[in-house]
């Protein structure tokens, strides 16, 4: 935890926390006016030249701010704080196929509707596979765990309580949270400062409509290639769909999927469930009949998905993540 780390590395994460660096170009947001890089300098496989961030605007054809973001070579959190912070931390992975990393709809949007509810957030732009880093099938998750740790590590200058820290994922972004609470402890890369000393473990993870299983017939075809190549062993397939490695220290979780999704097939959140109720983890889950697929929050209007954010904040308190537990 972070008392284990050294001074000077405290003092560090400190300063970084507190400050409030403006957002990248092109990333404005009201309500945001933190990033933190995740690493303290390259990140873990790097290569030369480093990606180039594009960022990519698609309102004028969807009618409602929608961006996301291509060749992630600096990968960062942007941070949302509520006006009431009630100590609750979340990591907020989105979605994107592992080609894109969505901006608004399934990370912005969200840390907005959370923060509301008290809870500092914590956008995750992750590194792609298929932009050119050593050990590419492993580069979301070294992601994942260094934010993680990072959040922690600076809890008392993010004001967040750092036994109260939930992943959140959606689509691929829902495969990189599964792989984070199944693999928290896997040495995903080298130790690169005090930081990593910190626990990886979500407390709690909640996944929406997300990419799980990397066999077919229920993979994502998109998700598969771009992360595992085209044509996976059966091995490789198997270390990488994270259902196949839950284990009694899988934190407690929260399953959304629609039925109607084209995209990923439902049964990647029903085998999921079925491994979390094997290795007797709590877990709760919500099937709705409509709401297709990358609903996020503002195209599950109307439709029974959009209950989601309240169902998501009573099964949290219930487990104490909003505060004492009832």
């Amino acid at each position: 935890m972070a008392q284990d780390l050294d001074r000077r590395a405290l003092l560090s994460l400190a300063a970084t926390a507190a400050a409030a660096p403006a957002l990248a170009a092109g990333d404005p947001s009201p309500d945001s006016t933190q990033t933190v890089p995740l690493w303290p300098g390259e990140p873990p496989g790097a290569r030369a030249p480093p990606p180039r961030e594009t960022i990519v605007d698609r309102s004028k054809t969807s009618g409602f701010q929608d961006r996301y973001v291509t060749g992630v070579g600096r990968p960062l959190l942007t941070v949302f704080r509520p006006p009431k912070p009630n100590g609750a931390a979340a990591l907020i992975c989105p979605g994107g196929g592992y080609i894109r990393v969505v901006i608004d709809k399934e990370s912005f949007e969200v840390a907005r509707r959370l923060a509301a509810a008290g809870v500092t957030c914590f956008v995750l732009r992750y590194r792609l596979p298929a932009e050119g880093w050593d050990h590419a099938a492993d580069v979301p998750l070294q992601d994942a765990q260094r934010a993680i740790r990072l959040i922690r590590a600076g809890a008392d200058g993010f004001g967040v309580d750092p036994a109260r820290v939930c992943a959140i994922g959606f689509s691929a972004g829902g495969h990189v949270a599964a792989s984070l609470a199944t693999g928290f402890a896997r040495g995903a890369y080298a130790p690169a400062d005090a930081v990593d000393r910190v626990s990886a473990r979500p407390d709690l993870f909640a996944l929406f409509y997300p990419v799980i299983d990397m066999a077919r017939p229920f993979a994502h075809e998109g998700s598969r290639e771009a992360l595992l190549g085209k044509a996976p062993t059966a091995a490789v397939e198997g270390a990488y769909s994270p259902h196949r490695h839950v284990t009694r220290e899988t934190p407690p979780s929260f399953l959304v999927h629609a039925l109607d999704d084209p995209a990923v097939p439902v049964e990647n959140s029903l085998n999921y469930l079925a491994a979390l109720r094997a290795a007797k983890v709590a877990a709760e889950a919500h099937l709705f009949e409509e709401g297709g697929h990358g609903f996020g929050i503002r195209l599950a209007q109307g439709k029974p998905a959009a209950a989601w954010p309240d169902l998501l904040l009573r099964w949290s308190a219930r487990h104490g993540w909003l505060g004492a537990r009832s």
